[in-house]
């Protein structure tokens, strides 16, 4: 089974430089969403970039690195049941925030008539936090010339926010990878770059 590593892109051509030093030269192919190294010895590493497509270059090792270390404005939105977070980076610099705390009780295991009150008032608190959560992310983003805009938290409450009709002109900015983050505070969201500007490498064997 490949195992993983995720390497910033200002360490992606050591990187590349060393598994070509342990393995021996490697074959290079590439798509519009990856690179593939086979090495002499037979290893392989599938390298996934950030924000695909990547274009196609004569040089696909060097064309990933560039594609990689481009500075691009981010915009971030990050939405658990304990809060969300919305913020803009430019390369790993964070340049408009909005941080906020939500209370959404968790389930029970109570029956009956106290179940569906319970129920009814869990899901008004879900949609107060995910309104405040669409606030703050049209607050923030909505305004800016965004390249792309990466999510993270829970899905669930993230297609709520975004489902708001505010943020319809970013639903065509959304990457693919999603951040798994704990509830966002703060430091969570400045801590984003780390997981999205990552190049994520599939090693084999």
């Amino acid at each position: 089974m490949p195992r993983r590593v995720s390497v910033p892109p200002e360490r992606l051509a050591r990187w590349i430089d060393g598994f070509t030093e342990r393995h021996g030269t490697a074959r290079v192919e590439a798509t519009a969403d990856m690179v593939r190294m086979q090495a002499e010895d037979g290893s392989v590493a599938v390298l996934h970039p950030p924000f695909p497509p990547l274009t196609a270059a004569a040089d696909p090792s060097a064309a990933l690195v560039a594609h990689a270390g481009a500075d691009r404005t981010v915009g971030v939105v990050l939405v658990r049941r304990g809060g969300y977070a919305a913020g803009v980076f430019v390369g790993r610099r964070l340049v408009d925030s909005k941080v906020g705390a939500a209370y959404v009780q968790s389930t029970t295991k109570a029956g009956g008539w106290s179940q569906h009150r319970y129920a009814n008032r869990r899901a008004n608190q879900a949609r107060a936090a995910f309104g405040e959560a669409a606030d703050a992310a049209s607050r923030v983003l909505v305004h800016h010339e965004l390249d792309a805009v990466v999510t993270g938290g829970d899905r669930s409450a993230v297609d709520a926010v975004l489902a708001d009709p505010r943020l319809q002109s970013l639903s065509r900015l959304v990457a693919d990878r999603f951040l798994a983050v704990p509830d966002p505070r703060l430091r969570v969201l400045q801590a984003a770059p780390d997981q999205f500007r990552a190049v994520l490498i599939d090693l084999e064997p």
